[in-house]
């Protein structure tokens, strides 16, 4: 995805009381990121996260991995 085509924090992930009691979800849907990252974890593809969740859009999806990876890596640099 072009840098330009980069999609906000708030298209990708939000927190809501009132959607899964605050669980931090894949915008516009009641799909928990940790989801995705147990998916990984598990050795799953994203082809096939995004097959069994299609209301989550491979661009969140792979936004959330960049946005973790970016976190992760700034943590660590520190």
């Amino acid at each position: 995805m072009a840098p330009e085509q980069k999609l906000s924090t708030r298209e990708i992930v939000v927190v809501t009381p009132e959607i899964m009691h605050g669980t931090p979800c894949f915008a516009g849907t009641r799909v928990p990121v940790q989801t995705l990252l147990d998916y990984v974890a598990e050795g799953e593809t994203l082809d096939a996260f995004l097959a069994d969740f299609p209301g989550v859009s491979r661009e969140q999806a792979t936004g959330l991995l960049a946005l973790a990876q970016e976190r992760l890596l700034e943590s660590i640099s520190r």
